[in-house]
């Protein structure tokens, strides 16, 4: 009876000591600090890992990407994107910190848009505009998610018709893979059963330092892209595209973020606060044609981003201000970070030169955007350091953003 007794306290000690064993992500994240109920549905933190060993959490409240942890040029990890150690810091902060979004991603000027001959009026949030899907946008939603392996998760969210005043039943997913070149491949998917529009995106925020104490103005931006599309002083699109050739919108060579971004003789970075813009990519919406790439000669990462989309809207972090304190205590302060959002144009719908977002019933919207994390060669990044540039010559092998094709191609010229 006694040894049916010890053996009995030994099976409640160690039951209760693997109870109690919390499991930490590499990046440093508790999954116990992302279990709670939000709207009636179960909240988790989802971990994908590959073989080189980067790792990327997400998380159901707005299907945000929570963390990704990738090596720098001596093979030392770090996480590259902002946001909270907690399910706690994302539900009690409006922010889009590396959120789906949707329905609508950028701007519809004052929430008015007509399709088929009907006016619709969205909830507005923004300078009297429906900005990234109005006051509740998918940013702001649980989703379903499935845990398809070790490297693939599959998020879902089914938006109710007139949902923040959008028509129709929008059923929506994206599948995120971690791919083993390190890339974050995400595919979005969507179908409805009432003519509507839709224009999905992902917001996170960059800072390739590892370190978002530090701003990211040092840090090199290319941009394929000859134009973009101008924003008045409540940043909504005027509808014209402008050339970037000649003025501090120009990133088709890779340069400092910050060599230019506080100069607000040029109205659009007064208008913007610096950069918080759609840039008109080059690509002919081929997602095997590098859209974008940011550099950090510090530690060597790189980031490259393709898409099928025809835009990608760059924002600077103008409007971190201190006053958020993310993962790890870090007070985020402006200019901490860079999004680089894959979409087609704001204000697309009242638009009818732009690519369209119309999405009827028994058609599919398909999306597609990779996010490509590498780094730089150490010869390459002393080059970088020293010119505050790219040396093509001896970096375009390791690595593609640093090639500059586009150079003198186009300058100038009428883009409308």
């Amino acid at each position: 009876m006694r040894k049916i007794f010890v053996l009995a306290s030994l099976s409640v000690i160690l039951l209760t000591a693997g109870c109690s064993k919390t499991e930490i992500t590499k990046s440093g994240l508790k999954k116990t600090d992302f279990q709670t109920e939000i709207d009636g549905k179960k909240n988790d933190l989802y971990v994908l890992t590959n073989k080189n060993g980067m790792e990327v959490c997400m998380t159901n409240f707005g299907a945000r990407i929570v963390s990704i942890f990738v090596p720098d040029k001596d093979h030392v990890f770090a996480d590259v994107v902002l946001g909270f150690d907690s399910i706690g810091g994302y539900q009690n902060h409006k922010s889009d910190f590396g959120a789906f979004i949707g329905r609508y991603g950028n701007r519809i000027n004052k929430g008015k848009f007509v399709l088929d001959g009907v006016d619709y009026q969205l909830e507005t949030n923004n300078f009297g505009h429906c900005l990234h899907g109005g006051p509740k946008g998918f940013q702001y939603c649980m989703f379903d998610i499935k845990q398809i392996n070790g490297q693939t998760l599959e998020v879902s969210y089914i938006s109710a018709d007139g949902e923040m005043g959008f028509p129709g039943r929008l059923t929506a997913k994206a599948v995120y893979t971690l791919t083993d070149d390190n890339a974050i491949d995400i595919k979005y998917e969507a179908t409805t059963d009432k003519p509507t529009i839709v224009n999905l995106t992902n917001h996170s925020y960059f800072n390739l330092s590892g370190n978002p104490g530090k701003t990211i103005l040092n840090q090199l931006l290319m941009l394929n892209a000859d134009g973009y599309t101008p924003i008045d002083s409540t940043f909504m699109t005027t509808g014209e595209i402008a050339p970037v050739c000649c003025t501090p919108m120009d990133f088709r060579k890779p340069t400092k973020i910050g060599e230019r971004i506080n100069n607000y003789d040029f109205l659009q970075l007064k208008n913007g606060n610096g950069y918080d813009h759609n840039f008109v990519l080059n690509t002919a919406r081929q997602d095997t044609v590098l859209a974008a790439c940011i550099v950090d000669p510090e530690s060597g990462r790189t980031l490259e981003v393709y898409t099928d989309e025809p835009g990608i809207q760059v924002y600077t972090g103008n409007f971190l201000d201190g006053t958020v304190t993310g993962k790890k205590g870090i007070v985020y302060q402006q200019r901490t970070a860079i999004c680089l959002e894959t979409q087609h144009f704001p204000d697309s719908p009242n638009k009818a030169n732009w690519p369209s977002v119309v999405l009827r019933p028994g058609e599919k919207y398909t999306s597609h955007c990779i996010y490509k994390f590498g780094v730089m060669s150490k010869e390459c990044i002393t080059k970088c350091k020293e010119n505050g540039t790219v040396n093509q010559d001896s970096c375009s092998k390791k690595n593609s953003c640093c090639k500059d094709k586009k150079a003198g191609v186009g300058c100038c010229k009428k883009l409308n």
